[in-house]
């Protein structure tokens, strides 16, 4: 796993000593709003959770203030599709680091790092339609709305709520 840094933040990998904020961050009712998930609010559940992620040998980074070690929020590559050369981002943040531009400057670095290094052509960031805040981080960085993305969930799974967005090197 490579780290990431940028002016203010560094992107580490996770460790089992961020288990206590791993916990705080997913079992956080704000955190989780716009989420499509069961919160870990156990510290078992968390350790679960991070074992596997270190198993995956995943894109997941942990994300920290430069020269600090605890985790303030998350931001990962994930559901890779290698024949179409896609990958899904996705981040969370605790909510007193919002608002910030802390996730906007952790989204450059991933972004940057993805076309120079994993070199996947395509990043898709789908995100609730009533998440105001996700969609800004978004369209901020370049990604732009892909209807075609969104049609194809609601063919798969019925009624959605999401919203999808693409970046294309």
């Amino acid at each position: 796993m490579i780290e990431l840094s940028s002016p203010r933040l560094t992107l580490r990998k996770i460790m089992l000593a961020d288990t206590a904020q791993l916990v705080l961050l997913r079992s956080d009712e704000r955190v989780n709003r716009y989420l499509n998930r069961p919160a870990t609010t156990s510290y078992e559940g968390a350790v679960e959770f991070i074992v596997n992620i270190l198993a995956a040998d995943a894109h997941y980074w942990v994300i920290t203030l430069k020269d600090e070690t605890k985790l303030i929020g998350t931001i990962c590559l994930w559901n890779t599709d290698h024949k179409r050369s896609v990958v899904e981002i996705g981040y969370e943040l605790l909510p007193e680091f919002q608002g910030k531009g802390i996730m906007s400057e952790a989204l450059s670095a991933v972004i940057a790092y993805n076309f120079d290094h994993l070199k996947f052509k395509t990043i898709v960031g789908t995100t609730h339609s009533e998440n105001v805040s996700s969609i800004k981080i978004l369209e901020n960085n370049g990604f732009k709305r892909d209807v075609a993305r969104e049609q194809q969930l609601q063919t798969e799974g019925g009624v959605v709520q999401e919203i999808v967005y693409s970046l294309k090197k």
